[in-house]
């Protein structure tokens, strides 16, 4: 099987509608492919070869650099000066020149080679294309659709490019199927030696505020804004919100009339997730107090060297602040930024205790021996008959 080059000249525009591809590019994966094939069947492989394909003739000229030489001892890779100058007339000994070549034809196994070439050369630039059209969605929701569960890791299709998203940008305990219709966070375009890929989330917090920016028009607006973010996917969230409108209420408006909004988010990530939204505060006090709602708070003592934060509470409320697994102090950390300690008001009181010492014995080691119990009684009626004599 020979490769005709105007069978493939022709093939170039046809290639590049169907894989909606510039001419160019395509054009380029075809040369660097001749030009493969060309070093396979006529050259050797550490020459340095380019071809040139021209579109209105069906032509493929190849052009191979040389060195100028004296003496040509490799004819591949060296030419002599008399040869270099029917090319270059002012070329000298050492400087290179591009010997031309016209090419019809290519054996069988290069043109196996040059067709792997091609194959290979336009899935890298399918990619790169697609790839720079999502570089402008980072961080922004997008819609794809499950094409494949691999184990852990699940891979979507977003408009023709591939996607996936590694079981830790999951939400816990969502289930995933081909052909299923999902909505993902655009978090990274990573490029490595199999070529870029995209790296989607539904777990991160940016997904979730996102979410809620289509949910809350105010958001656009700068009425009121998200400060904070502390998410376990699947599990719980607490958002901290805050409003630049006097009279404006942020927790009102992100959870909407009758909980519209909020359902809104709930129902995109599932309702096993529970969504806490608390008022964001400069004072940390108060923000801390805040971030552990639903806790009563009796005290919280701030240690702002070591962002450190004692909070005490009720004996009753010790449970509900730490939370199940300690969850409800883990976010409540994540989302101010310390390291949050819950103390019972009865802990706080057994802790503030002076601690009594045993008072120390001075001369202990003179001191006279204890008696035994029949010597103390005979000392004791001593005592008291002398009392009476007196």
């Amino acid at each position: 099987m020979e490769l005709e080059t105007k069978q493939l000249v022709m093939a170039v525009k046809a290639i590049a509608e169907e894989k909606n591809l510039p001419e160019s590019v395509v054009q380029d994966a075809v040369e660097q492919a001749l030009a493969a094939a060309w070093r396979r069947d006529y050259g050797d492989r550490e020459q340095e070869v380019r071809s040139q394909i021209n579109i209105n003739t069906g032509s493929v000229t190849v052009f191979v650099t040389k060195t100028v030489v004296d003496k040509v001892e490799n004819e591949f890779l060296e030419i002599s000066l008399a040869d270099a100058k029917k090319i270059q007339k002012d070329v000298k000994i050492d400087e290179t020149v591009e010997e031309s070549e016209e090419v019809h034809s290519f054996g069988r196994v290069a043109a196996q080679t040059a067709k792997q070439v091609i194959l290979q050369r336009l899935r890298e630039a399918e990619r790169e294309i697609v790839m720079a059209e999502f570089e402008d969605k980072i961080n922004t929701v997008v819609n794809g659709t499950v094409t494949r569960v691999e184990g852990r890791l699940v891979r979507l299709e977003l408009n023709k490019a591939q996607g996936i998203m590694p079981s830790s940008e999951q939400i816990q305990g969502e289930r995933y199927y081909p052909g299923q219709r999902l909505k993902v966070y655009l978090k990274d375009v990573e490029r490595g030696y199999k070529g870029a890929q995209l790296v989607v989330s539904r777990g991160c917090p940016e997904f979730l505020e996102m979410l809620f920016r289509a949910e809350v028009p105010e958001m656009d607006s700068g009425a009121v804004e998200i400060k904070a973010i502390a998410r376990e996917a699947g599990v719980r969230a607490k958002i901290a919100v805050s409003s630049t409108v006097q009279g404006v209420d942020p927790v009102g408006t992100f959870v909407g009339g009758h909980g519209t909004r909020v359902q809104a988010v709930m129902s995109e990530i599932g309702d096993q997730e529970k969504i806490d939204i608390v008022i964001w505060d400069k004072d940390d006090v108060k923000y801390i107090t805040n971030a552990l709602s639903p806790t009563e708070v009796t005290r919280v003592v701030i240690d702002d060297a070591n962002k450190k934060a004692k909070v005490i509470v009720p004996e009753e409320q010790l449970s509900v602040a730490i939370g199940k697994s300690g969850q409800n102090v883990r976010l409540a950390s994540k989302l101010t930024g310390f390291e949050i300690d819950i103390e019972s008001n009865q802990e706080a009181k057994n802790a503030a205790k002076p601690v009594v010492e045993a008072p120390k014995i001075v001369g202990a080691a003179n001191a006279p021996k204890l008696k035994k119990k029949s010597d103390l009684e005979s000392s004791l009626l001593e005592a008291i008959e002398e009392h009476g004599q007196e």
